[in-house]
């Protein structure tokens, strides 16, 4: 009931059941660093994130973190104490979910124009998915759109391109679920480098795709972004005969 709340947009009723479940969890002797425990701990983190609660955020998100962690620490070091190791998926779905969690802050992060924190948590959550998925899992490739998205708003354009490239190279390579995402970010750099030849191309194509695959949000990004060209290119071209008349 707590995740269909949180889904469809309830967040204040969404908070009342994932405290009264990790109240009953904890009650009942379930530890503070277990997996299903910070997994609600995410979620409410992200929920007073989007009340604009910034210090219930914060800590939400330096909890999560920090514990998960830990908690790897603690099992690594677990041979030596004769304590039992984690199981090795067990190990996974922790670090899987502590990429999660990195994910989460980014985007909280960059919301609020923390560009710089925003690439380090990004640039973790990449590393996390490389190691535990491989190069060319969709979520891996998503997070390495994502990053070159925060390399463009910080006005590295040719960094951002190189990474986007490379993540709708990949994409291609394994058909991507979530292609047209790719391409249409990959569109966007492409107009803040001023290649707004390639730009509608790569808008274009990603267009038909979304309209294949019914993603009205990829549809209404993209229309947006050509809209955007279209007005870069009148500037351009009023620009142009400006400088023409001036050389008259």
């Amino acid at each position: 009931m707590a995740n269909l709340a949180f889904v469809q947009g309830h967040l204040d009723h969404a908070e009342k059941l994932f405290k009264a479940a990790m109240s009953f969890m904890l009650s009942g002797g379930t530890p503070e660093d277990d997996n299903a425990v910070i997994e609600m701990s995410l979620k409410l983190a992200t929920i007073y994130a989007e009340q604009n609660k910034t210090e219930l955020a914060e800590h939400g998100f330096r909890f999560c973190l920090e514990s998960l962690q830990e908690k790897l620490q603690r099992k690594e070091k677990a041979e030596p104490t004769g304590e039992e190791a984690e199981p090795t998926e067990q190990r996974k779905d922790s670090r899987l979910l502590l990429g999660l969690c990195f994910d989460s802050r980014a985007r909280y992060r960059a919301s609020r124009r923390r560009l710089q924190e925003a690439e380090r948590d990004y640039r973790e959550a990449l590393k996390i998915c490389e190691e535990e998925q491989g190069h060319t899992h969709p979520q891996t490739l998503v997070l390495m759109s994502d990053l070159a998205t925060i390399l463009d708003l910080q006005g590295r354009h040719d960094d951002a391109l190189q990474l986007v490239q490379h993540a709708v190279e990949l994409s291609r390579s394994v058909t991507h679920p979530d292609l047209q995402v790719l391409l249409g970010n990959m569109a966007g750099i492409l107009l803040h480098t001023g290649r707004l030849e390639d730009s509608v191309r790569f808008y274009q194509e990603a267009l038909s795709l979304a309209l294949q695959a019914k993603d009205q949000e990829a549809v209404h990004a993209i229309q947006e972004g050509l809209k955007e060209v279209k007005k870069r290119r009148e500037e351009k071209k009023k620009k142009e005969e400006e400088e023409e008349k001036e050389e008259e």
